[in-house]
């Protein structure tokens, strides 16, 4: 499986560049940074600081952390070549994770400290989703939508309030939906781009998924920048 042809893999530059944007799944891993916004957003009262900080813990826990161990965990045929190294990517994910949690863990200490729970299950299915543990038994989509559509939207929600509600609850369960949207469509597009030879039909069913997946991703993002927007002056 190459995926150095995805849609989100720029065009341009040199090879470790082209494969280190698409490594970040720039779309997807906007979705789940969206999530975290949509929570926070929920809160009666925002602290701005808390926004960012939810956003920089996701942005190198799953967008980096998390897609450096799955490129560890591929089995067989690397999707993304070898340009970086085994040695590189576990540096680069373990780096990242600890930014994380040292994020995460200041908010904990000082008033958050329920966002524990967040951190611990989160924690472990970054490891135990992408480097396939217990047999791959944790690598569905069960566990998929806990990781990247509940729990980040439960995350922006619980540091900003230490608490959950029925709306956090609620929301979260809408942003996992829109992650099996995402992940329904992003798995049937990779198989029809593997193929050497694909008939008319099937590039039509490759450019809906396509479309699924840019919209999907997209209007996600737009939708956390109006909630943005409607919470500024308050």
């Amino acid at each position: 499986m190459d995926r150095r042809k995805e849609w989100f893999v720029p065009k341009f530059g040199p090879e470790w560049f082209r494969i280190g944007i698409g490594l970040l799944f720039l779309p997807y891993t906007g979705m789940v940074l969206s999530y975290t916004i949509i929570g926070s957003m929920l809160a009666p009262k925002i602290d701005w600081y808390r926004v960012v900080a939810i956003l920089v813990g996701f942005f190198f826990a799953l967008g980096i952390g998390a897609h450096s161990l799955d490129a560890l965990g591929s089995k067989g045929t690397k999707p993304w070549g070898t340009v970086f190294s085994t040695r590189a990517l576990w540096i680069i994910a373990i780096g990242s994770i600890l930014i994380t949690y040292c994020i995460a863990l200041y908010y904990i200490i000082l008033d958050s400290p329920r966002l524990w729970v967040i951190a611990v299950l989160e924690g472990f299915l970054l490891f135990a989703y992408n480097l396939e543990w217990f047999e791959g038994q944790f690598h569905n989509d069960l566990w998929f939508l806990l990781s990247w559509g509940f729990l980040p939207t439960l995350a922006g929600y619980i540091l900003q309030t230490n608490r959950l509600s029925y709306s956090s609850v609620v929301a979260a369960t809408g942003t996992a939906v829109f992650s099996y949207v995402e992940i329904s469509a992003s798995r049937p597009y990779k198989k029809l781009k593997l193929l050497s030879s694909i008939s008319p039909a099937e590039v039509d069913l490759m450019n809906f998924y396509e479309i699924t997946l840019k919209s999907v991703s997209f209007g996600m993002v737009l939708i956390a920048v109006a909630m943005i927007a409607w919470r500024w002056n308050d």
